[in-house]
Parts: C-alpha cells; sequence; structure tokens
C-alpha cells in the first residue's frame, strides 16, 4: 500500500514550499487525520470526557449484565415456563432446587432444622416465590437421605441467576455434621457456568498479556509504538463497558457481552493500530512531507481499509441477530458496540496522537530496527516466489485446508452438559444426588401444562409414553385459572439424545394447547433454532461480506474469491473442532473429557467471528493490492507489493491473535477451550494459508481479470480509491 521504498531521510515537520506544492489533496479520512492532528487537544479532551462519563459506570458490568438469556424466544418451552411463572407458584425451569443429603433420614430432628434454615434463606429473598417443601414419595427419595426443596421463581431468568448466586454460599454453609446442602437447577447451572467461564476467561487473558506485549513490541519495534494498540483497547474497552450498563437497563445483556468484548477489543486494537502504525511510519520516511501529510496519507490508505474492515465485522456479527436468542443478541450487540468504539479511536483519536508524536514514534527502538520501515524484503520476496510457483504453492494450501474442512461432514452439535461445570460446582453437585436419588432423569423432569379441560387426555398421553419413566400427580393452578400442571420424570440424563426423542413424541401425540417445558426442553428448542437459523446467518454473513469487498474494491471476480478463501479456514477450523471435542484427539493434552459433540451455539456464533476476523485480514490484503494496481496497473506489482506492505503486519497480528485465542485452551471449563482453539486455528491457517499464500495466488492466476469491474457495476457503485494523490 506504498510507493517503492526511497532511501532514508529525515523526516521534517516543516516541508519546503515546493514540496508542499507537490502534496496530494487528502481525501475525507485524510482531512479527519488531519484536523485530529491539528487539534490533538481538543480530540484528546473529548476522548477523556467519554471515557470518563462512560467509564464511571464501567465498575457496574459484572453485576448489572445477565447471566442466563439461553432460550429459542416464542418456542413451546419458553411458553410453558411463563405459564408455570405466572400460575404455579413460580414452579417453573429457572425455579431453585434445594438439595439436602444426609447419612440419616431428612425427617431426623437435626435434619429438619437444617431443612428449616435453607427454606427460611430463600424465603427471605424478594426474588422466590412460592417455597414447596419437600413431599413424601415425590420430593423425599426412598431411603429417606435425600430431600429436595423448590424455591419458586419470582423474577425474571436473569434475575434467578443473580439470585442463585446470591444464595448458593450461604446454602452451602448450612452443610455439616453429617448433613449437605447443595441448589441446583437450571439457573444455579448458569450461575456456575457463567463464574467458571469467566474466571478461566480471566485467568487465560492475564496468561496472554506478557505473550501479547512481547509480540507488540517486536512487530513495532518500539517501546512508543507498541504501547499504541493499548491506547485504544483500554479506550474502547472502559467506553464499551460503561455503554452495556447503560443498555442493561433497557434490556438484558448477556455477561458474556463483556467478555467477548474485551477479547475482540484487544484483538483489534491491536490489528488496526499495527496496520496505521507500520503505514504512517513509512509515510514520513524519505518524501519530505510534514507530520500532517503523512497522517493525511495514512488515513487514505490505511485508514480507508481500517474502516471497510470494521465495516466487515460489524456487519458479519450482525447477522447473529437473526438468531431468537437474547443471549446470542446481546453477546453479538456487545462485540459490535467495541468494535464501533475501537473504530472510533483508531480514526480519530489514534491519529491525533501520531500527530503529536511525529518521528517520536520510534523511540526507544530495538537495536535491530530500521526506523521507519514499511516494506518487508521478506515477505517480497516469498510474493515473487508465489509469482513464479503458483499453482504448486496454491495447491498445497488449498489441499490442506480441504483435508482438515473435510470432518465438518461429520460434525454433531448439542447444548452443553452438566459435565462442563467442575465438580465442586453447587449445581453440579446438587444434580448428581439428585441422580443418584431419584434417578438419571430426575435432574432434567419435564413440565407440561395444559388447559384443564384436556388435563386427562395429558396425562394418558404422558404415562404411555416410554420415555417416561415416572408422572407426577397433576397440579390444578391454585390462582383459580384454567391450567393444570404434570411433572413427567424421563428415564434417560437430560443431555442424552433420546430425550429429543421423547419430547418430540410427546409433542406429536398431546392435545392440543398443551405444551412441553423445562431446562432441558428448554436447552433442546434452542438447539433446534439454532440449527434451523445456521444456514440463514451463514448465507447473509457470506452475502453481506461480498457486497461490502465488492464496494471497497469494485471488482467482481477477486470479492467473490476474497469471500470464499475466507470460508475455506472456517470450514478448517470447524473441521480442527470436530477431531478435538467431538472425536477427543488430544483430550488428555489439553485436559478435558470428550462430550461426543461440539456445543451448539459454535456454527453460528463462532461462524460469524472467524468470518468476521478472517475478513479484516482480507480487507488489508486486498485493499494494498489495490493501492498498488491503481498506481501501475501491473498484476504482479499488485500482489507483489501487497505482501511487501501489508504481509508483515497481517502475519503480526494474526500472531497475537493466535496467542490470544490458545491461551483459552488452556482454561479448565470446556467452552472457553472450544472457543481457544476454533478461533486460534482458524486465525492460524487463515494467515499462513489464506491470506499469504491462496489469495496471492489467485490473484496471480487471474491477473487483470481481478481487477477488472464492467461499466454498469461502476456506475451503480461509489466511487472508492485506495492510492494517496
Amino acid at each position: 500500500m506504498s510507493v517503492a521504498p526511497h532511501p532514508p531521510t529525515a523526516p521534517t515537520d516543516a516541508p519546503p514550499k515546493t514540496a508542499a506544492a507537490r502534496q496530494p489533496r487528502p481525501g475525507p479520512l485524510g482531512r479527519l487525520g488531519m484536523w485530529s492532528a491539528r487539534h490533538f487537544r481538543t480530540m484528546l479532551i473529548a476522548w477523556l470526557v467519554v471515557v470518563a462519563a462512560l467509564g464511571a459506570f464501567a465498575p457496574q458490568v459484572m453485576h448489572a449484565l445477565s447471566g442466563a438469556g439461553w432460550q429459542a424466544d416464542g418456542s413451546d418451552s419458553v411458553k410453558a415456563r411463563q405459564v408455570a411463572e405466572q400460575h404455579f407458584g413460580g414452579n417453573a425451569s429457572t425455579a431453585l432446587q434445594i438439595v439436602v443429603t444426609a447419612d440419616r433420614p431428612v425427617t431426623d430432628a437435626p435434619v429438619q432444622q437444617v431443612i428449616g434454615k435453607a427454606e427460611g434463606l430463600a424465603q427471605a429473598d424478594p426474588r422466590i416465590a412460592q417455597i414447596v417443601p419437600p413431599q413424601p414419595g415425590a420430593t423425599i427419595s426412598k431411603d429417606a437421605r435425600t430431600a429436595v426443596i423448590l424455591a419458586g421463581a419470582k423474577a425474571s431468568p436473569d434475575a434467578m441467576v443473580r439470585a442463585a448466586d446470591d444464595l448458593k454460599g450461604p446454602l452451602a454453609a448450612l452443610s455439616g455434621n453429617g448433613v449437605t446442602v447443595h441448589a441446583t437447577g437450571a439457573s444455579v447451572l448458569w450461575s456456575d457456568f457463567n463464574t467458571a467461564n469467566h474466571d478461566a476467561m480471566m485467568h487465560s487473558e492475564i496468561l496472554s498479556w506478557p505473550v501479547t506485549l512481547a509480540i507488540l513490541v517486536l512487530a513495532f519495534g518500539t517501546l512508543v509504538a507498541a504501547g499504541l494498540p493499548l491506547l485504544l483497547t483500554m479506550a474502547g474497552l472502559i467506553a464499551s463497558a460503561g455503554s452495556l450498563v447503560l443498555l442493561s437497563h433497557l434490556f438484558p445483556v448477556s455477561i458474556w457481552a463483556m467478555n467477548f468484548a474485551m477479547m475482540f477489543a484487544l484483538a483489534l486494537g491491536i490489528d488496526y493500530a499495527l496496520f496505521l502504525v507500520v503505514r504512517f511510519r513509512g509515510a514520513r520516511m524519505g518524501h519530505h512531507r510534514s507530520t500532517a501529510h503523512a497522517v493525511a496519507e495514512t488515513m487514505d490508505t490505511a485508514g480507508k481499509a481500517v474502516l471497510l474492515s470494521g465495516a466487515t465485522v460489524l456487519v458479519s456479527l450482525s447477522a447473529v441477530m437473526l438468531v431468537p436468542s437474547p443471549a446470542f443478541r446481546s453477546m453479538a450487540g456487545g462485540i459490535m458496540l467495541a468494535v464501533l468504539f475501537v473504530l472510533a479511536a483508531t480514526l480519530t483519536l489514534l491519529p491525533a496522537v501520531l500527530g503529536k508524536l511525529g518521528h517520536r514514534i520510534d523511540a526507544v527502538a530495538l537495536p535491530w530496527v530500521r526506523t521507519g520501515e514499511h516494506r518487508s524484503p521478506r515477505f517480497a520476496a516469498w510474493g515473487e516466489r508465489l509469482w513464479r510457483r503458483p499453482v504448486a504453492y496454491g495447491a498445497t494450501a488449498l489441499v490442506a485446508l480441504l483435508a482438515l474442512a473435510a470432518p465438518v461432514i461429520g460434525l454433531r452439535t448439542a447444548m452443553p452438559s452438566i459435565d462442563v461445570l467442575p465438580r465442586s460446582a453447587d449445581a453440579r453437585a446438587g444434580y448428581t444426588a439428585v441422580q443418584h436419588a431419584f434417578g438419571p432423569g430426575a435432574p432434567g423432569t419435564l413440565q407440561i401444562v395444559a388447559p384443564t379441560a384436556q388435563a386427562a387426555d395429558t396425562e394418558r398421553v404422558v404415562k404411555a409414553e416410554s420415555g417416561i419413566a415416572a408422572v407426577m400427580p397433576a397440579q390444578r393452578a391454585a390462582d383459580g385459572s384454567s391450567w393444570t400442571l404434570l411433572q413427567a420424570v424421563p428415564a434417560v440424563d437430560p443431555s442424552a439424545k433420546e430425550l429429543g426423542a421423547t419430547v418430540n413424541h410427546l409433542r406429536a401425540d398431546l392435545p392440543a394447547g398443551a405444551l412441553v417445558g423445562g431446562a432441558a426442553v428448554e436447552n433442546l428448542d434452542l438447539q433446534h433454532t439454532l440449527t434451523q437459523k445456521a444456514p440463514l446467518v451463514i448465507g447473509v454473513v457470506l452475502a453481506l461480506g461480498f457486497l461490502l469487498l465488492l464496494v471497497a474494491l469494485q471488482a467482481p471476480l477477486i470479492s467473490a474469491l476474497g469471500t470464499l478463501a475466507s470460508l475455506l479456514s472456517t470450514g478448517a477450523a470447524f473441521g480442527v473442532a470436530r477431531l478435538v471435542f467431538q472425536d477427543g484427539h488430544g483430550a488428555g493434552l489439553l485436559g478435558f473429557t470428550p462430550q461426543g459433540f461440539l456445543d451448539g451455539w459454535a456454527p453460528v456464533f463462532f461462524f460469524a467471528m472467524i468470518f468476521a476476523i478472517a475478513m479484516d485480514y482480507t480487507v488489508f490484503l486486498l485493499a494494498s493490492a489495490k493501492e498498488h494496481f491503481e498506481r501501475g496497473g501491473d498484476p504482479k506489482q499488485a500482489m507483489v507489493g501487497a505482501l511487501a506492505h501489508s504481509g508483515r503486519v497481517i502475519f503480526a497480528a494474526a500472531a497475537v491473535m493466535v496467542a490470544v485465542f490458545f491461551t483459552f485452551a488452556l482454561s479448565g471449563p470446556l467452552p472457553p477451550k472450544e472457543m481457544g482453539i476454533v478461533l486460534g486455528v482458524a486465525v492460524l491457517l487463515d494467515a499462513a494459508l489464506v491470506r499469504l499464500a491462496l489469495l496471492p495466488v489467485l490473484l496471480r492466476l487471474t491477473g487483470r481479470a481481478a481487477w477488472y469491474s464492467p461499466a454498469w457495476l461502476r456506475r451503480m457503485l461509489p466511487k472508492i480509491t485506495f492510492s494517496h494523490g
């Protein structure tokens, strides 16, 4: 994305008039950059005000964000839960179950005292509705050593997760003298799940920081320049965290939104800062340009690529909004919010800082760094090699990607089982105790609500279903409404695939108006929705990615090839995920027990994230190639020049991302491991095989046709160029 290098010349901030007269007129982003550079104090104060105003809310983020929302809005199971909440004292899937186990009968006085204290703790919480004490023949085990107290849900699913956060500790503290108390149920499961994953992600981020800083110093070559991504990341993170807290007052925002926002803010902050800083240093080298004009050139070239890259990330993630699940939508929204703030800081605050630093950007440089070096001789040599032998290198990369992607054909997905929680977690301990006392399906009890007029037919169908082990007596609504609740215990563990067949049979045979729900069924309905929506989300992501590349590059062929190349690395990453997490290859090394499937949210959510990152690098490489092609119309110079000027940036940015993502593979719980391996492998393959091999080869093989655009298309598209002057 730059002209051929000239011998180093000391940059000057006051160029001769003849040089100034030859300065090309900056474009819109160039003028924005120059204004920011010349008004450093104004820009700095503006950002300090934004960060301070939103940062005042940031400390509340962990408490304000919600822990639930993993549901398919509008599904029968959610409707059943709503009926149970309204008409059956909160005896719904979000109710808390307090499991008391003892080394003596639970009817003994000391155990009864513990049960009474547990009921009192639950009753004192305003989010708890009706308390149902242990019932013989229903919630007291046959050996009388286990009892279950039901604490009904009086609040939203998110508030019930917070109730679990607050109650599980005091309840566990009642244990002692041969009596053990654990809280379990869906709300406690999500409480433990969110805590375990948050702790693991924070631990991984702490581990990744030293590696990230080391790579940044090596990539930038100077300590001053290496600190700039941290400036963008901190500004973006603080602003987005405060914004998420404010948004949580309007609608529930998943706590995972902040976790993913932190990760993307760091990754993109590094990408964008690296791209602009390297270009700025090159613009100041040997052109007799002032700092302001170097900023203008940087923004008109690299800044334009960053803007289009950010837009690509945003539209890719926006497709996740098509999934009717609050958790998915808020996670995507949180990432998009962080990207917006990082993008805004990159296009305004960073040019201002660059303008202020000027030649001091190279301060505290490493001994072997050539100050201002922009074109990489090594990547230029690599480009020449690819140009000479495109078929050999291209075929090797393509075969490797297809081979890794092939296992995707047998990929299975499901919602995570209780095994993703640590054995010490309250929800898992209570879950295990309930299974031992009441049977394998007891933790996944189905809740079936039906109009009272159809209660008898509903009970007959449920009792006749072979997948049901026990049916509790029908319960009429206490508020006088025309609803009846039946609770049925499945014959299998809630995570067993046979449960899905049982639920399908019930729904097919039950009278009209009857609804099958329960926590396990909500998981099944969410998985079904994700499976249904995956093709739509993937199609929309691909279509929007292609359209943005088409607008940016004005060239249909290379835009289509760039989009398909991104799909290859994504498919290869999921192929590796199947081998690791479904088939268990490397499970011992990574320290987990395979579930036999990949978690259900991975295909939709991880696809959007991977594609967004892949297109990020695509824009950087192809924008640089287009700049070179605009300057000379030479396909070889476009390909080789793109690698020479952006290859090192892509390589360094990918190295940081891979280091960050792979640290999550060291986390305890399974979901962060899945995220770390899938995203890390995707970035590694995309940078090494697609951006630095396959895509340049495609530029070589298509030649001038890669940049051809019919006249009618050029008339429709806005004119976008990447060359400066």
